[in-house]
């Protein structure tokens, strides 16, 4: 059984996101001590993906 043409995943993420997940963000908040330990995950402050 082949796949259909339009289900290729090679470079399926070619293009930057601009949306983060939660752990992401608050990965980047610590690399920039934005972010302190036991904090609350709700309510971060808007950051920009690594490029």
């Amino acid at each position: 059984m082949s796949r259909h043409s339009s289900l290729k995943l090679r470079g399926a993420i070619a293009t930057k996101r601009n949306v983060l997940k939660r752990y992401e963000r608050v990965d980047i908040l610590k690399a920039t001590g934005r972010y302190k330990e036991g904090a609350k995950v709700w309510g971060l402050p808007k950051t920009k993906p690594k490029e």
